[in-house]
């Protein structure tokens, strides 16, 4: 694995204080309903998908995820105005705005998706590695989820299936404790999500994924296993999120003090701390950052305003891949 050297951490620190600028003007361009629907925001696990990108072959692994899917993409290379546009709903966004929030996609960049079920991406992700595995790309799919995702039943099928095939993809939960609402505590009998692997015989290990060294060198691990054509892995990402579940989350169900207390863990402050203790830029240096990140969302914000929503007559477009498919020719009438 690419050591944890002085330009990875420049650009880690570069990249995820952008990523949570970004989702701090969603929330913003939420409230002005700019953006419509729901909106789930992802302050706080940044951490996740810049380790996980740190120790992943760019050139040939993909990612699957959640609804929570605005930054992932940005970690694979998709350009952050193209999510910015998608989020509002206009025609340069990822999926020419007929996606939305929940549903940026980039098949470019092998970011597929964005899913709004719960769940529903875990055999997905099974599936591109199957894929994979079947045309030998020496690929990994690399498939994410949340903590309420774990209790579904399409994860123990997958599960089977992919340890009985060997697939070359990595299950990571990323647990940020409160799934839509409710405490992980709450919802099963264990609290060690990581232990669902056991009872498929599937390597699996919990990790503090607040630090991105930490995840970058599970991730790798977990990756190259895969690449070798040893099987899956299952991680635990523990993690927290800072904002609600989604915007239309009042918290109830947990306190402000709990929150705070989980910031002092923040993922980019520890950055920022490895950035100055080796002397690798200066507070100054580090202000200029930031402020080039504040900039480029403005730009970001910019290239949605200028661009148009799609067309109303390309609504039923992206829907039916086979043009005389029997309903269409209802459309006229």
């Amino acid at each position: 694995m690419k050591e944890f050297s002085k330009e990875v951490y420049l650009q880690w620190y570069a990249d995820m204080t952008m990523w949570r600028r970004f989702e701090d003007k969603c929330r913003s361009l939420y409230l002005k309903q700019k953006i419509r629907g729901f909106l789930h925001l992802y302050n706080g696990q940044e951490a996740i998908p810049a380790g996980f990108v740190h120790a992943m072959d760019m050139s040939k692994d993909s990612m699957i995820t959640a609804y929570r899917c605005h930054i992932h993409p940005m970690a694979m290379g998709v350009d952050p105005k193209r999510i910015m546009a998608e989020l509002c709903g206009k025609a340069t966004g990822t999926s020419g705005g007929m996606g939305g929030s929940m549903h940026i996609f980039s098949k470019e960049h092998r970011f597929y998706g964005g899913h709004g079920i719960v769940g529903g991406q875990i055999p997905l992700g099974a599936g591109i590695a199957f894929a994979d595995q079947y045309f030998d790309r020496k690929a990994v799919n690399i498939c994410f989820f949340g903590d309420g995702a774990a209790r579904q039943g399409s994860l123990h099928e997958t599960f089977n299936m992919a340890m009985n095939w060997k697939l070359p993809v990595v299950f990571v939960v990323e647990n940020n404790q409160y799934a839509m609402g409710t405490s992980v505590k709450r919802t099963a009998n264990h609290e060690d999500i990581y232990k669902l692997g056991l009872g498929y015989e599937m390597p699996c290990l919990p990790i503090d994924a607040m630090d991105p060294e930490k995840v970058a060198e599970a991730a790798y691990e977990a990756i190259e296993r895969a690449r070798r054509g040893d099987g899956p892995t299952f991680i635990e990402a523990r993690t927290y999120r800072y904002r609600g579940h989604s915007m239309s989350d009042a918290e109830a169900y947990r306190s402000k003090d709990e929150v705070e207390l989980h910031k002092q863990d923040d993922p980019i402050l520890l950055v920022k701390e490895r950035i100055l203790a080796n002397n690798w830029a200066t507070e100054t240096e580090l202000e200029e950052m930031d402020n080039k990140s504040r900039s480029f969302v403005e730009e970001c914000i910019e290239f949605m305003e200028n661009s148009p929503y799609p067309d109303p007559e390309k609504i039923y477009d992206y829907v039916y891949a086979q043009e005389d498919y029997p309903f269409l020719d209802k459309l006229e009438n």
